[in-house]
């Protein structure tokens, strides 16, 4: 009866030993590890662009962060350089801009001409590589607060999304804007 319940036994560990294909501890360590495959993922739908990314250059960043600094500063064209000779911007408000770097701060000049005071509070950003589109992004979210030359304040949530070409340079943004709700005035108490 001894050596049934040790056979028994044997089995039982051998059994809870051997790889039935579900996750156990050691699977799981690997995985995490980076060095098991990853499994394969079915979305419902297909990016049109991609989505296949990484993390990419801090120093994208760090561009972007520069030139925020400047606008905020009114001292734009410190960051002339950062920029490709051809630009597109594609602004919240249904604008476009494509064209020349020079066209590009001359605009954007005549912009900040008509405010008195910038300031950028940013919440958050992230560089990213499409690996297989080749192209480095930094993605930047801020709340931009407004003063202009006639006194008006105004205040709006930003997403923008900064394309740099092979040569490090900016040469498409994409804008996106949440206006700040309005809050309505504490009704009297009666």
């Amino acid at each position: 009866m001894k050596k049934i319940y040790l056979f028994a036994a044997v089995v039982f560990l051998a059994a809870c030993n051997s790889n039935t294909g579900k996750p156990t501890t050691e699977n799981m360590k690997a995985a995490d590890s980076g060095s098991a495959k990853q499994e394969k993922i079915i979305y419902p739908y297909t990016a049109e662009y991609s989505s296949d990314f990484a993390i990419g250059s801090s120093k994208n960043v760090q561009t972007i962060l520069e030139m925020y600094k400047n606008w905020d500063n009114n001292k734009l064209d410190n960051s002339r350089n950062s920029f490709a000779e051809i630009d597109t911007m594609y602004f919240s408000d249904g604008g476009i801009f494509s064209g020349s770097r020079d066209s590009l701060f001359a605009r954007a000049n005549r912009m900040r001409e008509q405010i008195s005071s910038m300031d950028n509070a940013i919440q958050a950003f992230v560089p990213l590589r499409s690996k297989d589109k080749n192209e480095d992004w930094v993605l930047i979210w801020t709340r931009e607060t407004s003063t202009d030359t006639k006194g008006k304040k105004t205040s709006r949530d930003l997403h923008e999304i900064w394309r740099f070409d092979n040569n490090g340079k900016i040469n498409l943004m994409y804008q996106y804007e949440q206006q700040l709700p309005k809050m309505e005035p504490p009704s009297p108490k009666k």
